[in-house]
């Protein structure tokens, strides 16, 4: 329980501007704008709006610079906001296979239809500081345009037409959409709520749990079939018009990991498939995600349960990073009642075993 603080206003209020002079900083320094962080911090954006689970790069920047760039505090800012907004649907499922691309690789295939597209990416620089960047060095141009959609192919359908991977259920279009946002997780969880809750889950500890499958504690053999990153358009059907109309395009990655085949006495052979999807450029997110998504399907796919990443309830009920900073950070708060409870308890115990300890001693001495 937690007991009422009388008189700390103005400790709070003063705690309030000591954190807007510790954002600020150095008043001698240029404060830092929301439009620099929207337009070069973009990794940290895009995971504080998948984290936050809304689509704005404006806002999210602004949450990042007023939480001093902690990056989990800027997501619950962001989901916060989220939850006075108005909900007047569910869009259309997004159709990656038209994704006008700007990075598409597969560690499965060297050469695929549309080739190998690098894009902007950290994997083949040297970690290395680059003190040329504090000196204000001009932006090397690309050598090419950037590509188009019309000639990738994804690599998991070009394996589905040799039936070489499981096929994907059909859609039921009259199936409700789960929506966590709206409703709480009930265990065991269907596979679209479990990537929604992957999607807003934290992404170092997926990263650590999806590690955790290729180190052995999980079934898991996997290759990156095809990690692409581009921008989708939205449709919404209005009822009004009774169609699909495009409400605009957002930037998202996707990751489709082929994993360990899975076959019986009566079916062929075929992988089976891990997927990840988040806004904007988060690779190593989706990435793990796919992992462990994968390796939520142990049940499904009739494997034994015995690692954590298989585990359902330990993954879905840990992983959300705002759930886990309150719980871990309301420990700050003021819990002076249950301690002197404990306090009391603890003392009490130790008179008694004292005195049980002094009762041999007393009887020998008379």
């Amino acid at each position: 329980m937690y007991v009422a603080v009388k008189g700390g206003e103005r400790a709070i209020d003063n705690a309030h501007a000591l954190m807007a002079h510790a954002r600020r900083g150095d008043p001698s320094v240029p404060e830092l704008t929301a439009a620099q962080i929207r337009e070069q911090l973009q990794l940290s954006v895009d995971r504080v709006m998948t984290e936050g689970s809304l689509y704005d790069r404006d806002l999210a920047a602004l949450a990042i610079k007023q939480a001093r760039g902690d990056l989990v505090e800027a997501a619950f800012l962001v989901r916060a906001f989220r939850t006075t907004l108005p909900r007047f649907g569910a869009s259309e499922p997004l159709d990656t296979a038209e994704m006008d691309v700007r990075r598409r690789i597969s560690a499965a295939f060297k050469d695929l239809p549309g080739g190998q597209v690098l894009g902007p990416t950290f994997d083949y620089t040297h970690r290395l500081i680059d003190f040329l960047l504090e000196a204000g060095a001009p932006i090397p141009e690309p050598a090419t345009a950037p590509a188009t959609q019309d000639n990738f192919p994804r690599v998991t359908d070009l394996l589905g037409q040799d039936d070489l991977i499981e096929r994907n259920p059909l859609p039921d279009a009259d199936a409700p959409v789960g929506d966590l946002t709206r409703a709480p997780l009930n265990l065991p969880a269907d596979r679209d709520l479990r990537l929604q809750n992957l999607a807003r889950s934290d992404e170092g500890f997926l990263l650590a749990l999806g590690y955790s499958t290729q180190r052995g504690f999980g079934r898991s053999h996997p290759f990156a079939g095809e990690i692409r990153l581009g921008e989708v358009e939205i449709e919404f059907v209005a009822e009004d018009v009774g169609f699909a109309v495009p409400l605009g395009t957002i930037t998202v990655t996707e990751c489709q990991m082929v994993n360990q085949f899975k076959g019986s006495a009566t079916e062929a052979p075929r992988f089976t498939r891990g997927y990840g999807l988040a806004f904007g450029h988060c690779e190593r997110k989706t990435m793990a995600m796919a992992l462990v998504d994968r390796s939520l399907r142990a049940r499904e796919l009739g494997e034994e349960i015995k690692a954590p990443a298989q585990d359902e309830e330990f993954v879905l009920m840990h992983s959300d990073n705002v759930q886990a900073t309150g719980f871990v950070e309301h420990l700050k708060l003021p819990h002076y009642v249950d301690f002197q409870s404990e306090l009391e308890l603890i003392r009490k115990i130790r008179r008694d075993v004292e005195a049980r300890q002094a009762e041999p001693l007393k009887d020998a001495a008379e």
